[in-house]
């Protein structure tokens, strides 16, 4: 999500910290259940493994996921075992129906969870200017602040997405959100499309894993060395069997956003990789979507939350920036984004972006794009096409 240096432009004037205060104490992004309910053991995913396996204990991909491999002449167990690496373009799965993704249990351990790098986009100047006459002038930086630990007291559905790709482990941010047909049983993630997909010029990337409430206690890298894995991951590791994100985006996404970064966005339905409750009543909560749409006026104030691992961050904090939101334009001809000023870097990617509405924290947005300076981010307006996308995900994949 970062970018080059866009032209200059004046900047909005800087809002109060009263402003950014208020909202943040109405933005009650916990919720769990009953306090500390995570601290709970029947909170967290059981011992029971959530794959089958042989009378070995050896893990085994579901048929209906080996059948799918093999149609793309890919043999199941080689993959398991590590054929994932192979990033020949000619079988890099890039169509919307496509998307597979088996459990490889053991995977993403906390070393190499650690050694994953955020997944930037860039904006060209060209990119940013072709929408000068629609944009607001460039926000103020607002500094990122440190979420409370533990998070999953103070930000329990705001977590990491973990992925492979052709250049190695990468690392966005997510959110869980409501399953509104099934309620209180949600498996739903939401994030960036640049997260799962490469976009135009690539496919689907692999071993995407979601973790709420990562570093739970925000540890430094030295005091994670000798961590309990549950402060590492204290609801566990939770696998996407099905993601969808915009045609705009398979399409037109690129290195630079492009046409595509205003469809930035991906819904993931997830299952544990141990355990056998939903994300929803494992975390103990989920956020309300809204895809009014809002205009920069209606919404008033919006925060984004995420893991910021490009420096000056190291991505084993969770920080949040609060401001109020102004537009963003790549294209006269492409729907407008929202940008606010934030200090967050890459890996803040696919953090989702929060406003009050009927006294209620909803996600309205997520992150996609920011300048190189990284003094703010823009996020893509949730509307029909949004919507229509999540449905699908829910009334598919919701229930299972």
């Amino acid at each position: 999500m970062r970018s080059t240096r866009t032209s200059a432009a004046p900047r909005r004037g800087r809002r109060t910290v009263l402003a950014a205060t208020g909202l943040v104490a109405a933005l009650a992004l916990t919720a769990t259940a009953c306090d500390g309910a995570a601290d709970s053991a029947s909170d967290k995913p059981d011992a029971t493994t959530s794959q089958a396996a042989d009378g070995g204990g050896k893990v085994q991909i579901p048929a209906e996921l080996a059948g799918k491999l093999k149609e793309h002449g890919i043999d199941a167990d080689r993959w398991k075992d590590g054929g994932w690496k192979d990033w020949d373009k000619d079988k890099w799965l890039s169509d919307a129906k496509d998307f597979v993704n088996p459990v490889i249990e053991g995977l993403w351990k906390p070393d190499r969870m650690q050694s994953a790098k955020e997944a930037d986009k860039t904006v060209t100047t060209k990119d940013s200017s072709a929408g000068q006459g629609v944009s607001d002038p460039d926000p103020a930086p607002v500094r990122a602040q440190a979420e409370k630990t533990p998070y999953h007291r103070n930000a329990a559905p705001v977590g990491k997405v973990f992925f492979d790709s052709p250049d190695g482990p990468a690392v966005c941010s997510g959110t869980v959100v409501k399953d509104v047909n099934h309620p209180g049983r949600s498996n739903l993630v939401w994030t960036a499309g640049h997260c799962v997909h490469a976009g135009g010029n690539g496919g689907w990337y692999r071993n995407i894993t979601f973790v709420p409430a990562y570093n739970d206690y925000g540890k430094s890298e030295a005091e994670l060395t000798n961590a309990n894995p549950t402060e590492i991951a204290p609801y566990g590791n939770w696998w996407a069997d099905w993601a969808s994100t915009s045609n705009q985006w398979i399409q037109g996404g690129s290195e630079t956003g492009g046409e595509g970064a205003a469809y930035d966005y991906a819904v993931l339905h997830v299952k544990p990789e141990r355990g056998s409750k939903s994300l929803e009543e494992t975390v103990g909560a989920a956020l309300d979507v809204d895809f009014s749409a809002p205009s920069a006026a209606e919404a008033r104030k919006m925060g984004a939350w995420g893991y910021p691992a490009a420096p000056p961050y190291n991505g084993l904090k969770m920080f949040k920036c609060v401001d109020i939101p102004g537009r963003f334009s790549l294209s006269p001809t492409l729907p407008t984004m929202h940008r606010i000023g934030c200090t967050m870097t890459g890996g803040s990617s696919g953090g989702g972006w929060f406003r009050v509405r009927n006294g209620k924290s909803v996600l309205v947005s997520n992150t996609s794009i920011g300048p190189a300076d990284n003094s703010w981010l823009a996020g893509p307006q949730l509307g029909r096409d949004a919507e229509t996308l999540y449905q699908n995900m829910s009334k598919t994949y919701g229930g299972r």
